[in-house]
């Protein structure tokens, strides 16, 4: 194991499964990670493998044939597999939020339907609440759902869905106004909805489209692509946990999870970005000397280093907040806002230490400086997180003159 990042207080059945995804990832997706990423194609064998490992249900419950692990061990997995390649680590995200979100708010028939089938991958998870015409304004939606009958009609149209072509289930936010009175605050009027889809793109289902993927400057094997709906009709006990006007609640509580997640990812991208630069800085001679032996570069490798070892420790606080049952999303909001952008300036640090090999598709390094800026937006922006924590920090240091 390396000497970075190491986190105390493990129990043995968290070290093993560690342990098993970390020798996974370094067999099974580091050798094929770049050219993948390079041709954009889909990690199918790597997503099989995840699934024998019994990863896609590594936080649902023993009940419904999960492995009923924490937040904490989920968080320690995915930086591993960041670590690897971010794209897969977001394969496995939103699936994760799903389930997490059925699990917390679901009621016992979505649950027992759904969560076994999650479990074991045959059901694939992807959430949707961002549109084209808003960013973190979440209160902006424009999407909505008409009640007639024992069905909802849904029309409108989402963005950036990850997972939207290659998910059978969505979890998709719109406004519906149904019992609520003229007034009401939009966050008191949305509601999750639980979109069942044939994976694909075109029309997957009748009044739903997935029109393929967007083509984007890194990030990519995992496709992120846009959702429409026209006149699409959900059973009205597909309204997760079955009453309507709860879906924002739902969706910041997924969130909140997800942006541990997006830390756990910083982490391992940067984890791997200092492999790659300490390693060249010892392969790579200049002036007679390693440039490892040379102290300008060696003060990178100590900034570096540091910045791995407080992300990391910032993330594991979060991730052991929300495992304790209390609230977490100044310690969330913190590691996610840390650990993306240290991310971003290891990675930048590593590839400046490449030199102009760093600018070539041959080295490693190409491909994590391209994938980085996604975490600096992803789950919030940096300047969302701030708001979040200077509410809170308000909150906790309130005044008292």
């Amino acid at each position: 194991m390396p000497r970075l990042a190491r986190t105390a207080g493990l129990t043995d059945i968290q070290q093993e499964i560690l342990s098993t995804v970390r020798d996974f990832v370094d067999k099974e997706i580091i050798p094929v990670a770049t050219a993948l990423e390079h041709r954009d194609e889909y990690p199918q064998a790597i997503v099989d493998g995840l699934k024998e490992l019994g990863l896609f249900g590594l936080m649902i419950p023993e009940e419904y044939g999960g492995l009923g692990e924490s937040l904490l061990t989920y968080a320690l997995c995915v930086e591993e597999i960041a670590r690897g390649w971010m794209s897969v680590s977001g394969i496995i995200n939103t699936h994760f939020i799903v389930a997490y979100m059925l699990k917390q708010h679901g009621t016992r028939e979505q649950k027992e339907y759904f969560l076994p089938r999650m479990a074991t991958g045959e059901v694939r998870g992807a959430f949707s609440m961002s549109e084209p015409a808003l960013g973190s304004d979440v209160s902006a939606i424009t999407s909505k759902a008409v009640r007639d009958g024992d069905e909802y009609v849904l029309n409108g149209q989402k963005m950036w869905l990850t997972n939207g072509g290659s998910s059978t289930l969505v979890a998709v936010l719109v406004r519906s106004d149904e019992g609520h009175s003229e007034g009401t605050p939009p966050h008191k009027s949305m509601t999750t909805f639980l979109v069942e889809k044939e994976s694909g793109f075109g029309e997957v289902r009748p009044g739903l489209t997935i029109p393929g993927k967007i083509d984007k400057m890194g990030y990519k094997g995992v496709d992120t692509t846009e959702l429409i709906m026209d006149g699409l009709r959900i059973p009205a006990n597909r309204v997760l946990g079955g009453t309507t006007g709860r879906g924002f609640y739902h969706m910041m509580d997924g969130v909140e999870v997800g942006r541990v997640n997006v830390a756990a990812r910083g982490c391992g991208v940067a984890q791997r970005a200092f492999e790659l630069g300490i390693s060249y800085a010892q392969q790579r001679h200049t002036f007679g000397k390693p440039i490892a032996h040379h102290q300008a570069i060696q003060f990178k490798l100590a900034e570096m280093a540091t910045k791995v070892e407080a992300a990391h420790a910032m993330m594991v606080n979060a991730a052991r907040k929300k495992d304790s049952g209390e609230r977490n999303d100044l310690e969330a909001g913190m590691a996610k806002y840390l650990a993306s952008e240290y991310c971003k300036e290891v990675v930048e640090d590593a590839f400046r230490i490449h030199g102009g090999y760093g600018f070539s598709k041959e080295y490693e390094i190409e491909r994590l400086y391209r994938e980085a800026p996604m975490l600096l937006i992803g789950e919030g922006t940096a300047e969302i997180q701030k708001m979040i924590i200077g509410r809170r920090l308000l909150e906790e240091y309130r005044f008292q003159g």
